[in-house]
This record gives structure tokens, sequence and C-alpha cells, in this order.
């Protein structure tokens, strides 16, 4: 039957004429019970990328029992945003720029999806120094430092590639690499060592799949910062292996005094990097959402390809907040440095409230951070026999002192926790005696364990 279907139509389904046509012989009966039973079912599936997408915090901190001593008002010392307890307000230039943006009704409708060049230029200027010159050409818009990184790696990166990431680390490297397919090869910072890279075990990772590394500094979650000695020799490294890097310099600047933040790319004349960074922390605007990548490509590596890859990048969502983008010269331009003197002055302030207060707790061993707004406190946690680990310590805390710090498995570095110094001073004081009572109650000498076992 199916030759005689056939007879006369060509493979497309068209007669010779070009007009469809098929017959059916009439004596061919068709079950109305049997088409019904063909028809589609519905069958709607997440899409792989989704499947492959997690935030290793969110799964943590998710999955924690978190109920607040209801005696104790609770202190959250996890949460990377600034501005959540309205003590770390941006300064007043910043929100003037905001409404002149908004009052002059220029900034409404569509920008190109890379920026408005008149605010890539603004930032080309603010960033340009003679050893790493950029123009407004050098610049993309996106909305967030996170879009920025997200950009970054999709258009250095295809599926099976692996990149080089920081352990500890902020968790959206991982998160966003993995969805896309790309392979996450973790490389250690040392905590001996104020979180200096361990570039012996960095370059051992690299093989010809290796499409680049990330490194963040100042960091999240360490808070550390790379002295200009240090990234000169990751620079060689990256430099020896023809490796782009991906410089995430969220909290440029964003340093203590008695220690200078040196940016990357004018330390090197030969790498090409993509740097990331943003008005949310130095600012203070984490929720205004706008961030920008830096093409430093002095020697034409990536040529045209990666410039071209990510302006068409850029295109899948139509670029960040337009009226950001119209305020974005005042804001960089006008900001005066009064503002962020005092932001980092508190930052420091507290910092080594922290450290001081926890250096003397037995078994915490904070490291002193030299920038950013974390500070990274290690657990002995063998002498704290009553938790398995830095997820049950943090839990406890919690429950008994409710205080909240962010325990370090979510950056896949057990036995520490993480802590923001953004908290209002005197909140800061409280978490530490409550950290510190809470220790004294759970905390069990090595001599008393051995005693108790030889029983």
């Amino acid at each position: 039957m199916n030759g005689d279907l056939n007879d006369g139509i060509h493979s497309n389904g068209m007669k010779g004429n070009g007009v469809h046509h098929l017959s059916v012989r009439t004596h061919v009966s068709v079950n109305p019970a049997k088409l019904k039973s063909n028809r589609p079912r519905w069958s709607v599936r997440p899409s792989e990328m989704s499947k492959r997408t997690l935030n290793p915090i969110r799964a943590i901190v998710d999955g924690m029992k978190l109920t607040p001593n209801p005696e104790k008002p609770m202190i959250a010392l996890s949460i990377g945003d600034p501005t959540v307890f309205g003590n770390l307000p941006t300064d007043d230039t910043v929100l003037q720029a905001m409404k002149k943006a908004i009052d002059s009704h220029k900034f409404n409708g569509y920008a190109p999806s890379v920026g408005y060049q008149k605010s890539r230029d603004a930032v080309a200027n603010f960033y340009s120094c003679p050893e790493a010159p950029l123009e407004g050409k050098d610049v993309i818009l996106a909305s967030g430092c996170s879009q920025a990184i997200e950009l970054a790696i999709s258009v250095l990166c295809n599926p099976g590639d692996n990149i080089l990431i920081p352990c500890p680390g902020f968790s959206l490297y991982k998160t966003l690499a993995v969805s896309m397919g790309i392979q996450v090869k973790q490389y250690n910072l040392l905590p001996e060592k104020s979180w200096k890279i361990d570039l012996q075990h960095l370059e051992s990772l690299i093989d010809d799949k290796t499409a680049c590394m990330i490194v963040n500094n100042p960091s999240n979650p360490c808070g550390s910062v790379f002295s200009k000695e240090h990234q000169q020799k990751i620079l060689s490294v990256a430099s020896r292996n023809c490796i782009p890097i991906l410089a995430d310099e969220i909290y440029g600047d964003m340093v203590f005094s008695g220690c200078d933040f040196q940016s990357l790319a004018p330390l090197s004349s030969d790498v090409p990097i993509l740097s990331c960074g943003g008005l949310a922390k130095r600012w203070l605007v984490p929720g205004w959402r706008m961030g920008w990548i830096l093409i430093h490509d002095r020697n034409n590596i990536f040529g045209t390809g990666i410039r071209e890859g990510l302006v068409k990048l850029s295109q899948r969502i139509l670029g960040p907040c337009t009226v950001v983008q119209g305020a974005l010269e005042s804001i960089l331009n006008d900001t005066p440095p009064e503002f962020y003197l005092r932001t980092i002055s508190f930052l420091k302030s507290n910092s080594e409230i922290c450290f001081s207060e926890l250096s003397t707790v037995p078994g915490l061993n904070p490291v002193m951070p030299s920038g950013a707004m974390y500070i990274m406190v290690g657990i002995e946690i063998e002498h704290f026999p009553e938790f398995q680990n830095d997820v049950e310590f943090t839990e406890r805390l919690v429950t008994e002192q409710s205080v909240f710090c962010l325990p370090a498995t979510a950056f896949e570095y057990p036995n520490f926790f993480r802590i923001v110094v953004t908290v209002p001073e005197d909140m800061m004081i409280e978490a530490c005696i409550r950290i510190r009572e809470f220790c004294s109650r759970h905390y069990r000498p090595r001599s008393q364990d051995s005693h108790e076992l030889d029983q």
C-alpha cells in the first residue's frame, strides 16, 4: 500500500507541478480509536542546563535547620549585601546622579546591548592607566558583576573545556560553569599565607582543555588582597601556559589602610585579561545591577572574535538598566574620596574587632583580612566532638545563640565559616560575645578527650 500511496509523489511530498497532492484509496478504513490513542501527550521537561544549575550556598543553607533562640535577637553575619542593616548608605552624590538621570527623561528606552557609548567611555576613562590603557570600545556594560562574569565565561569556554577557580572561592563561578557543561578545577588558597594562591597546585591543573583561570582579588570569601609580587607570579603561570585570565575585581580598591590594591591588567603586557567589576560593593548599591567587563588585550590575542562574541552574548538581554547608565559618569567622577575612606575605615574597624575577639576563643582560628567585606574563621573541629563539620557547628550556633555565619562548605572549604563585617559595630561585638559563649560551652581540649577514651 505504501508504494501505491507514494506513486508520482516526489520525496518532498509534492507533485511535479508543485501542488500538494495525496490520493488515498477509498477502501482504506481509519479506526478513530486508534487515531485518538496516537495523539501526542504533554511532556514538558526541564532543560539539561537548568538541571545542571546549582547554587551551593542555597543548597546548603536551605537544608540547614535554622531555628533561632527566641530569647536572643537574630544577628545575620551571612549575607554579602552591605545595605541590609542600613548603616552603610551610598553617598548622596550617587543618589543625586540617579535622580538627575530620571528627571532628564533621556534614559527610559533601550540602550545598545553593550551600553551607551558615553557610559562606556566614562568607565574606560575611570579605569584607564598608562600601563593598561582603555577606550570605550574596551568596555562591555552588564547587569551587575555576576552577569559580567557569566558573559566572560561564556565567550571563553565551550562545553567540555575546563576553567580554574579558587578554593575557597565565590560559588557563582562553579554554578555558571557547570550549568554550561564546563568542567571546574579548583586551585588551593593557603590560609597560613593569608590566602595566597598555591601556584604549584594551580599550574599542575592546566591541560589542553583549560580555557581560562579565574583570579578573585580582593577575595570573597577570604577578604585577602594579593601583593603586586604575588600577582606577577600568577601572571607568569598564565603566560607560560598561554591561559587567559578572568579577573573578578568587584572589590577592587576596597582595601584597608596600609595595604594597596593592584589591578591585574597593568602588571602584564602579554596575558589577555577580562576584568569584571561594577558598582555593587564599592558604591554600596548591589541592587542597581550595574557591572562591566574591561577588555585588556594589548597584543591582540583575543582578536575580533572575543569582542564580537561578547557583543552577541550581550544581545540576549539587551544590556543593563538604562537609568543607572545615565547616572554612571557622574557616579564615577563625582563621588567624593571621603565616602570611600569612611566605608573602608568602618570595614577595617569591624574586621579588627572580630579578629581580636575570636583570636582568643579556644578552637577558632580567624584569618585577618586586608580588604573586601569578609573574614574567614577556621574551626578546630576535633575540639568540638558534638559536631561533625562546619554545617552542624553553624547550625547549632543559630539554635543556641541566634548568630548566623555561613559555613564554608558552601565554598567547598570545610571546617571554616565566613563572617560578613558590614553589620553595625554593636552587633559585631555582641555576635563575637555569643560566639565565644557558644564555643566555651562545646569546646573539649584534647587531653580531656584522651582521658575519656582511657576510661
